[in-house]
């Protein structure tokens, strides 16, 4: 809005005007009536009127205006006319001013419509009065009071462009500006600000700066804009401007404004905060680096950081606001202000729930600011105040990791938290939380496994520290870091880890003498004189515990019985050592834990006494003391181990009864015992050597599916399905186990050891159908048993698969696996044998014989199969069955059913006709029993050439019934 102009009153040119006026007025309202030689207006303007002093002229804008209104109206030829109407003109500005300040109007363009229209009067009848520029100026003034913008723009534009020397200038071309702004045209503006800028008026020199950064900020030149805002921070905290802004090392106020006013300060703050955004839609902190060109501004360039921090926080922009914070504490790591912001980033992620990150801002504020730090030389002030937040901040960090560590056990959470709890320690030494700090250290060491560092700070803590809370339980803890580190140590560090702990022992015991700890702190190092292999000093030390007046606790005596125990135990006394752990049991509480483990002991001095019987060949010795364990100690570990041992060594003496009691009682008392997997293979010897075949078999079935040894597996399933056969072939009871005297087999069942073999045969095929050779065996002994069984449906099928199988080998056939096919060809000619025998010659005998025939030759090609295996004993069976088949068949024709209605004639015709047609059967039937017959000359003389000998001697009788006959050729079947 343009400035008002001052109220005036009229010019001192028009007070004699307006004193005659007044005047007149007096007259004429008296009754008085001007001569003819009264002056006239004309000459009134040359007349000099004196106006006594102390009467005054009482009057008001009102009259003012009314008066140069008339004046206006009765003169208008006078010269002092254009001041009088210029002089109207500002007094209704000023009335119209004065009117919408009190309430009276609300400040349209009617309001100053008669003010316009003076000036533009005035413009009109004055074009070139060189005064111009200042109605021109109240012109545009009045059009903006009365809200018409666009006309107040025109009207300033004709200003600055008729009057460039006009005082009025640089205020026309700041309203210009301010007009343009609010119309949105921020091009224009910004060079309305420029030319005033260029002016150097300081009276609107900063607020031009202000709002050119606005119009350029409007326009989305962000970058271009901040260059004015700086400006405006010059100015107001130059070297000249008297400001300060928080940047002394002792004012650590980040809301601090040194000693601007009001209205600078919301200046101040408004340029902040449009910087912000331009800095926020650029490249945020990265874009205020290249304006920081002055020490001026290097003083107040945290408050950017800081403000462009805060408006990211206004815009949940949490991390963003704490990079921008950060980066002010890296780039200025010494400036007084950079712990405060880098506080501020920890609290930011604090608030925001971002742990990890305030976890790192933090391990950050510790280095920058830390004991070692540059800031401490750089500002030794900045860096006392600080040290509080160090401290806390160290104390964190190490609280956080430690709590960490004990959670996910990852080396590097306690190698964290070891780091701060030693910085804290070094930073702090004589801190009151020094000591607990220490403390904690040595804990962390411990629970991470650093037991020689652990020993160290904890003896730190204990004797370098006044006596605190902790000082007793940092010395015994101590001893417990030497006693874990004696676990994982050689004999050489072992040695010296045991002597340097009696050492701490003494020096526990010396500076904490009313500890109640104390006797058990002198009884463990009676312990670590044994484990140093000082046997006198660490047996005489027990003694003494066990001679102590009053007597020593009885954990403590419990102590040193298991210390002469352990001395027995270990040069072999082991009589003597189970005496003194029976001492030690004792004096071992029922509940406590601990009880077990002197039980084991126990059990171990007799089943040592066991192995020295064993030893030394006293067996029977050797199994009493093995088995007086199941009294002694019954629920201990060793117990079992002890009746396994016995038991193995019954076998040794060939009590087989006995081994299999034990080895039985062994399997049922512990059937989750790792060695469960010796016992089937001891109790099938027992077994065997018994004559249990099945239980045998049973025992190397169990080893079958125990054991994860494929090659022990199949022949261990091997073994069982023999087994059962033998089992089989042995049932009932032979003679020869009688007079063997070996007790019978009580699960020695032909059908359920039979079943026996054939599931492990099964099993073993399925588990190892390769190498093919054992896997048809298996096959083939299971259609033997098939058979034995009477099932021919299973035989048949087993002997289709061998068939299949051995068929589809390929190179893995050899001799075996093709005498199996062959015999499985053999027998999968049974079903067409059968049918073949099922068809009756009978009438209608010639489609009978058609069928009958058709059959005969499926079987007969069924042999062929079987014998182009070239096996020799399938190839003879194959000849026989095929020779008796064609003698079969002769036989049928000859007692086929003759046709109804012959006469006797014609029947002897028709017996002389089947005769005919059997013979050439028969003949073929001999001819194939004598090629049979031939084989011998090659060495084949099974049951099938024998059977074909018998055959011919009823076929030849002349020829084959004789004792000796001379060798044929073989030739082959076709």
């Amino acid at each position: 809005m343009m400035r008002s102009s001052p109220k005036r009153c009229p010019h001192p040119a028009l007070l004699p005007l307006v004193a005659a006026l007044l005047a007149l007025g007096a007259c004429t309202s008296t009754g008085e009536r001007a001569s003819d030689s009264a002056p006239t207006l004309a000459s009134l303007s040359k007349r000099e009127v004196q106006i006594p002093p102390d009467r005054g002229i009482k009057g008001s804008q009102q009259q003012a205006i009314a008066a140069y209104r008339q004046f206006l109206e009765t003169s208008p030829r006078a010269a002092q006319r254009p001041e009088a109407l210029r002089r109207l003109g500002d007094l209704e500005m000023d009335n119209a001013d004065q009117r919408v300040a009190n309430g009276q109007s609300k400040g349209d363009l009617a309001d100053y419509q008669a003010a316009i229209k003076r000036y533009q009067d005035y413009l009109k009848n004055h074009p070139n009065d060189p005064g111009n520029g200042r109605v021109l100026y109240q012109l545009a003034r009045a059009h903006e009071q009365g809200g018409a913008l666009e006309v107040a723009l025109k009207t300033l534009d004709r200003l600055v462009r008729e009057f460039p020397n006009s005082p009025y200038l640089d205020e026309a071309q700041f309203r210009r500006g301010e007009l343009l702004f609010t119309v949105r045209d921020y091009a224009r503006a910004e060079q309305a600000y420029a030319a005033v800028l260029a002016s150097n008026d300081a009276a609107y020199h900063e607020r031009a700066l202000y709002m050119q950064g606005w119009s350029i900020f409007k326009q989305g030149r962000l970058e271009d804009s901040l260059h004015p805002f700086f400006g405006v921070l010059d100015a107001k905290f130059g070297a000249k401007s008297g400001a300060k802004l928080g940047t002394d090392a002792e004012d650590t106020d980040l809301e601090a404004m040194g000693n601007l006013s009001r209205a600078d300060r919301e200046l101040v703050e408004d340029t902040f905060r449009v910087m912000s955004l331009s800095l926020a839609n650029l490249q945020g902190a990265e874009s205020i680096k290249p304006y920081i060109t002055s020490d001026a501004r290097r003083a107040y360039e945290f408050r950017i950081y800081h403000q462009l921090g805060e408006l990211y926080l206004r815009q949940d922009r949490s991390k963003d606001a704490a990079d921008t914070l950060a980066a002010f504490a890296r780039r200025e790591p010494n400036h007084a202000q950079a712990p405060i912001l880098q506080a501020r980033v920890i609290d930011i992620y604090q608030r925001a729930g971002l742990a990890t990150l305030a976890l790192e801002a933090k391990k950050d504020y510790v280095a920058r600011y830390g004991v070692g730090s540059d800031f401490r030389k750089a500002n030794a002030a900045g860096w006392e105040r600080a040290q509080p937040l160090v401290k806390t901040h160290l104390a964190e960090l190490a609280r956080h990791y430690h709590a960490s560590a004990q959670k996910s056990k990852a080396s590097s959470d306690y190698q964290e938290a070891i780091r701060w709890y030693r910085a804290f320690i070094t930073s702090f030494p004589e801190d009151p939380a020094a000591a607990h700090n220490n403390f904690l250290l040595a804990e962390l060491l411990f629970e991470s496994g650093r037991l020689p560092e652990a020993a160290v700070e904890y003896e730190r803590t204990a004797y370098k520290y006044p006596h605190h809370a902790k000082s007793a339980d940092a010395g015994y803890s101590a001893l417990l870091s030497y006693a874990g580190q004696e676990k994982g140590a050689d004999a050489k560090q072992l040695a010296t880890l045991q002597r340097t702990s009696v050492e701490s022992a003494s020096h526990f015991a010396k500076e904490f003498p009313t500890d109640p700890r104390n006797g058990l702190v002198l009884t463990n190092a009676a312990e670590k004189l044994f484990a140093l292999r000082d046997v006198d000093q660490a047996y005489s030390v027990a003694e003494q515990v066990l001679a102590l007046q009053p007597a020593a606790t009885p954990a403590q005596r419990r102590v040193a019985w298991t210390v002469m125990a352990h001395v027995s135990f270990d040069h072999g006394g082991f009589a003597k050592a189970e005496k003194s752990y029976a001492e030690v049991l004792a004096l071992t509480p029922q509940n406590d834990p601990a009880r077990n483990q002197w039980v084991e002991r126990l059990a171990a001095s007799a089943y040592k006494q066991g192995e020295q019987a064993r030893a030394a060949g006293q067996g029977l010795d050797a199994v009493a003391h093995f088995n007086r364990i199941a009294t002694l100690a019954p629920q201990s570990a060793v117990r079992a181990t002890a009746q396994f041992d016995a038991a193995a060594v019954l076998i040794g003496l060939k009590d087989w009864d006995g081994a299999v009691r034990s080895l039985e009682d062994f399997r049922q008392r512990y059937p989750n015992h790792p060695l469960q997997e010796d016992v089937g293979s001891k109790l099938a010897v027992a077994y065997l050597e018994k004559g249990h075949w099945a239980k045998a078999a049973g025992e190397f079935e169990r080893v079958a599916l125990s054991s994860k040894d494929p090659k022990l597996v199949r022949g261990a399933l091997w073994q069982s399905a023999e087994l059962h056969e033998k089992a089989v072939e042995k049932a009932p009871e032979t003679s020869a186990n009688k007079s063997a005297g070996k007790s019978p087999d009580p699960s020695a069942d032909k059908t359920a050891a039979r079943a026996g073999a054939i599931k492990a045969y099964e099993r073993y095929v399925k588990q190892f159908p390769d190498p093919l050779e054992p896997a048809l065996e298996a096959r083939f002994r299971i259609a033997r048993m098939a058979k034995d069984d009477a099932n021919a449906g299973r035989e048949l099928a087993v002997w289709k698969d061998i068939f299949q199988v051995e068929r589809a080998a390929g190179k893995a056939r050899t001799d075996r696996t093709k005498t199996l096919g062959g015999m499985a060809a053999l027998a999968l000619t049974e079903p067409a044998l059968d049918a073949y025998r099922k068809v009756a010659l009978i009438e209608p005998l010639q489609k009978q014989l058609k069928l009958k025939k058709a059959r005969m030759e499926e079987v007969m090609k069924a042999y062929g199969v079987a014998s182009e295996y070239g096996v020799a004993e399938v190839t003879t069976a194959a000849t026989f069955h095929t020779a008796s088949l064609y003698r079969d068949f002769g036989k049928a024709l000859m007692t086929s059913q003759r046709p109804k209605k012959l006469s006797k004639a014609e029947l002897e015709q028709y017996n002389v006709m089947l005769e005919e047609q059997a013979f050439p059967f028969e003949e073929k039937s001999a001819e194939l029993h004598e090629l049979n017959a031939r084989r011998t000359a090659e060495g084949h003389y099974d049951k099938w050439v024998k059977n074909s000998f018998t055959e011919l001697g009823e076929l030849r009788p002349l020829r084959y019934r004789k004792t000796e006959r001379s060798e044929v050729t073989i030739d082959a079947i076709r």
